[in-house]
Order: C-alpha cells, then sequence, then structure tokens
C-alpha cells in the first residue's frame, strides 16, 4: 500500500512514492509545517515558491504554488508577470525585496551584491524573518529538484 504523504497521492514516472523513505517527505514537510507558523505572509511565500519554481523550471511545483496562491487570493495577472517582474509595477518593494533575494540563492553562480540585497531586506523584515526566509528559498529549491528527480507529473495537483 502506497504511503499517502499529508495532502495527496504523487503521481511520479521515476521513483513511485512507495518507494521514497516515509522520512523524507515528514523532514520536508516538517520545515513547511516551522514556515507557516514563522509569521512570514503565506502569499508572499507562494510567489517566492513561484519564482524559485519558474527558475528551476519545475512545472510540478510551479502547477501546486500558483494553484495554491490563486486559492488564497493572489491574482493571474501577478502570476503570470512574475518571471518579469522588475518590468512591473504590480508588486510592493517588500515583494520586490524577497523576491529579488530568492532569485539570488537559486542562481548561486550569479554574482550579485548581496550586502545591497540584505539592506534592501532589512527596511522590511528582521534578522529572524530573513532567516526564515532564506529557509523558505532553500525549502522550494529542494522541493524542486526532489519533484524533478522523481518524475512528479504536473497538473495533477488538487488545492484541498
Amino acid at each position: 500500500m502506497p504511503i499517502v504523504f499529508k495532502r495527496k497521492r504523487y503521481f511520479m514516472l521515476r521513483i513511485s512514492q512507495n518507494e521514497i523513505p516515509e522520512g523524507l517527505f515528514k523532514a520536508m514537510w516538517q520545515i513547511k509545517d516551522y514556515l507557516r507558523s514563522s509569521g512570514i505572509d503565506p502569499l508572499l511565500i507562494d510567489l517566492l515558491d513561484v519564482r524559485v519554481s519558474q527558475i528551476n523550471g519545475c512545472a510540478y511545483c510551479l502547477d501546486m504554488h500558483s494553484k495554491e496562491a490563486v486559492h488564497k487570493g493572489e491574482t493571474l495577472q501577478r502570476l503570470i508577470s512574475l518571471s518579469v517582474w522588475r518590468e512591473t509595477d504590480y508588486y510592493t518593494p517588500k515583494e520586490r525585496a524577497v523576491l529579488a533575494f530568492a532569485e539570488r540563492l537559486t542562481n548561486l553562480q550569479e554574482e550579485r551584491e548581496s550586502d545591497d540585497l540584505h539592506d534592501e531586506l532589512k527596511k522590511h523584515f528582521s534578522n529572524a524573518e530573513i532567516a526564515n526566509l532564506s529557509l523558505a528559498v532553500a525549502q522550494i529549491n529542494s522541493w524542486n529538484r526532489l519533484v524533478k528527480s522523481f518524475g512528479t507529473i504536473a497538473g495533477t495537483y488538487e488545492v484541498k
């Protein structure tokens, strides 16, 4: 019998859900639960998740987090424009700081001035919140890599 984790059964091509060690998903969900309780706006984390998933080319995570964001009230215009967020005025300065930070931590090979990024983040967040945002970026990057490795099928996620 396959293990069902929290949300629903995942549809995977390369590694079946019942072949994945139970502790793997449990650990990942514990981090997600911690982030939910951290006080950071869940919609802001959804924007971060969508943007990082775009960068990493993770179709399943992009589908999932876009649906979650819409369910929470995010507009399609803002979601569709995330890949070009710098060219629009749809995002607040706080959101822009988070998106720039998420891109920087995801694209580690690119050299950018990180002190400027942290200075901008500090206008909107405490150091503890910045640490939690760092974890949120690391978390979605990990999910993207796991989901791509397992061959999880995009379009199968349903918001509960």
